[in-house]
């Protein structure tokens, strides 16, 4: 999807394109998968880091990090499918299998062997999908406020938009989801600027543009008959296969929809994991704690953490 200028001007006096340009400074790259441009960056060179996002952000969740790592590191972030950048179909099945495909065919165009992988939100059940099915490629996971194929305790906020009615009209007409996320997941005013968050809401400007922030919604499984939920359960129940990868786990502990109890489940499933918590930091974590998030990662992903070990972040000052 290409952004175009719009005349009409946000709070910060910068077009679309001057913000992009501004905070978004990447190369474009697009894989053709079944006749669907398949976004994604590809900078840097040396060890291979994948970041997959969650919703409703895309690419630009990992733009800070991406910039960062990009100098030791070749950083891939795509943006699935009606995300971001990507194509944004609107009869496309948009269910984890597809997303999950979809990575796949990336990683097996770009011809990548070993990686380590960086998850935030439904980024996690993606990445942990891939990562079952593929251990030997993985080396190592970094886990921002997301779950481990656990689809239990969502609030009632998130669960209410999938209401066929409701989800339609809050979702795709007034892009509640997108535009509330911004608002309701970061406490950190000095990062969340009016330009960070109206960069958030570029990709997801109308009504045809917003189908997969409905869609990945609607993708939660509440009973064993939706369409995901033999892959949730089937992933779910080998996450022990892959229990001794190194895991950094960064999390905000005043995520509106990702709680304690999700983070009590990472640590069942990989007990080994470095946890850090950030009392003032929501769901888009990266954002509220980036200063104190990006050593972590650094020194993780060139080894450097001290293994089983759990250490409490100082947070970051509310916004």
């Amino acid at each position: 999807m290409a952004i175009q200028a719009h005349a009409a001007r946000t709070n910060t006096t910068m077009t679309n394109t001057e913000i992009l340009k501004s905070l978004y400074p990447f190369q474009s790259n697009f894989l053709d998968i079944d006749g669907l441009r398949y976004h994604y960056l590809d900078e840097g060179k040396g060890p291979v880091v994948l970041m997959l996002h969650g919703n409703p952000t895309w690419s630009f969740y990992y733009r800070d990090l991406a910039a960062e790592l990009r100098r030791t590191h070749r950083v891939i972030v795509p943006d699935h499918i009606g995300c971001g950048l990507s194509d944004k179909p609107q009869s496309y099945p948009y269910h984890m299998a597809d997303h999950l495909r979809n990575v796949t065919a990336l990683i097996e165009h770009l011809e990548i062997k070993r990686f380590s992988l960086v998850m935030h939100d439904w980024g996690g059940p993606i990445g942990l999908s891939y990562a079952v099915d593929h251990p030997s490629q993985v080396d190592r996971c970094v886990v921002f406020n997301s779950t481990p194929m656990e689809t239990r305790g969502l609030p009632m906020r998130i669960l209410a938009c999938k209401l066929p009615l409701f989800g339609n009209i809050a979702i795709r007409g007034f892009n509640a989801f997108a535009r509330g996320a911004s608002h309701m997941a970061t406490w950190n005013a000095a990062r969340m600027t009016p330009a960070v968050r109206h960069g958030y809401l570029i990709p997801y400007d109308s009504w045809a543009n917003r189908v997969a922030t409905l869609r990945f919604v609607q993708d939660i499984p509440m009973s064993d008959r939706h369409p995901s939920a033999a892959l949730i359960a089937r992933v779910r129940s080998q996450l022990g296969t892959i229990a001794d990868k190194p895991m950094l786990i960064c999390w905000g502990k005043r995520d509106f929809c990702f709680t304690e109890q999700f983070l009590d489940r990472w640590r069942e499933c990989f007990p080994a994991a470095v946890v850090h918590q950030f009392a003032n930091a929501g769901h888009y974590v990266l954002e509220d704690a980036f200063d104190e998030i990006l050593p972590l990662v650094t020194g993780f992903l060139s080894g450097c953490n001290r293994a089983a070990t759990v250490q409490e972040g100082r947070g970051t000052s509310e916004g």
